[in-house]
């Protein structure tokens, strides 16, 4: 089998992950780019028209509010019931991130706070592709709404003019609206740059393909985006307590969403034992990919994947906290004691009954997450995200007096004598 490289020593550089190229792209992003900044709507329907065969010529570059309405009865009961209850579990966890505004006297006089508001125009991308991702609508839409953000609008491709019923459901229940049915790098300019019809958005969010991707890092000096996220990637941590069917479909999971996804797997216990848990989830692996599709998606991500055995917690969590990995699942018996000691993970999923896919759809938790190492320095998309703080100061005159002398000595100090004079008369104000 061998569908994952099990080394005899571990090897810190077969962590690094898969390189990803942009090279062969760029030119026609930026093509598209510089067509959508120059000509709006004109090429945004161009670009969609060439890439996803929408013909705007009986069709509006958004989704109808009759569209909308059509989708919600044509879709199945069981997908709205499973939407309707993740919505309403996402919805929960975040309204239970709204911040308070601080107000603080630092000293006698001087009052400092921090006003916290929504991002105004957000613009949210979801991506087609080979599966219709209609739980990221939820992961952004839901907490764009509970933050206030008063002008959002979510791009999405439309194949031949058709968006996904259960993009457009989720869209309705989470309340979005206005519905781009376009996708691509030409949704990323029509966000940054702004169109005829699509006003330019203040920070743009989502994942998507290589295209997707590069257009937010080309845009990102003109408006905000919510991370550079690479291809997915989850690290699995197991011992023999540990259920091989639980861990390989874990594996699988995030290796059917791409060839270039990554899986590494940790395995607890001295060799010989971790040899044979290791053959145990191969055996698991292949009875999945016999009983299941995407194998084309699976197979290439498992080939650039990796395994590591380890005798020691303190091991796995070094592992652990290089790799910083998007979603971390901790199916080893001491899973609290060793989430002590977990520093860089976007998302953690705990015990054996705790699988990737609960924060993928339904948990409540948000599934756009860092990737690519970025985990060590930032956590995903929250209700944070969506919001902006800004600080504000008021000085008395008992205020300006006491702290003057400390302003103007550091400003000189600076050769900033505007600063330092600004204080000094104030101070000769209310003296």
């Amino acid at each position: 089998m061998g569908y994952i490289n099990f080394p005899d020593e571990f090897d810190p550089s077969l962590l690094e992950r898969p390189d990803f190229d942009y090279r062969e792209i760029s030119d026609s992003v930026d093509e598209i780019l510089k067509g959508v900044k120059e000509r709006g709507d004109e090429a945004l329907k161009e670009y969609s028209e060439r890439f996803d065969g929408t013909d705007f010529s009986s069709s509006s570059l958004f989704v109808s509010e009759e569209e909308i309405e059509k989708a919600e009865r044509a879709l199945d009961r069981d997908v709205k019931a499973a939407i309707d209850r993740a919505s309403c579990n996402i919805r929960r966890f975040h309204e239970a991130q709204k911040p308070k505004g601080e107000s603080v006297e630092t000293e006698s006089g001087i009052l400092c706070s921090r006003i916290v508001l929504p991002i105004e125009k957000v613009g949210l991308y979801v991506p087609g592709g080979t599966a219709p991702l209609f739980s990221t609508v939820l992961m952004l839409a839901i907490p764009a709404s509970v933050a206030g953000c008063d002008d959002i609008i979510l791009a999405t491709p439309a194949k031949n003019g058709e968006v996904s019923p259960a993009i457009l459901y989720a869209a309705k229940v989470s309340g979005v609206r206005r519905i781009l049915k376009a996708g691509g790098a030409q949704a990323i300019a029509a966000f940054a740059y702004g169109t005829e019809s699509v006003g330019k958005r203040d920070k743009i969010f989502g994942p998507g393909n290589r295209f997707v991707s590069l257009a937010k890092m080309r845009v990102q000096s003109i408006t905000a985006i919510d991370m550079l996220a690479g291809p997915s990637e989850v690290m699995v941590v197991v011992d023999s307590s540990s259920n091989a069917r639980f861990a390989a479909l874990d594996l699988l999971s995030q290796a059917e969403h791409g060839k270039d996804s990554q899986v590494v797997l940790l395995i607890k216990g001295e060799r010989g034992e971790a040899e044979a848990i290791y053959r145990e989830i191969e055996n698991e692996l292949d009875r999945a990919l016999s009983e299941l599709g995407r194998r084309e998606y699976m197979l290439p991500s498992l080939s650039h994947s990796v395994a590591f055995s380890f005798e020691s917690r303190e091991e796995i969590a070094k592992a652990i906290n290089l790799y910083a990995p998007e979603h971390l699942i901790l199916m080893n018996r001491d899973d609290e004691e060793l989430l002590k000691q977990v520093r860089n993970a976007g998302s953690v999923f705990l015990g054996p009954y705790s699988p990737e896919s609960a924060g993928d759809y339904a948990s409540g938790t948000n599934h756009t997450l860092p990737t690519s190492g970025w985990a060590r320095s930032s956590g995903g998309v929250s209700l944070d995200s969506f919001l902006k703080k800004i600080t504000v100061q008021r000085l008395t005159q008992e205020g300006i007096r006491s702290l003057g002398k400390t302003i103007i000595d550091m400003a000189e100090a600076e050769g900033l004598t505007a600063h330092a004079e600004a204080a000094r008369v104030r101070i000769q104000d209310v003296n």
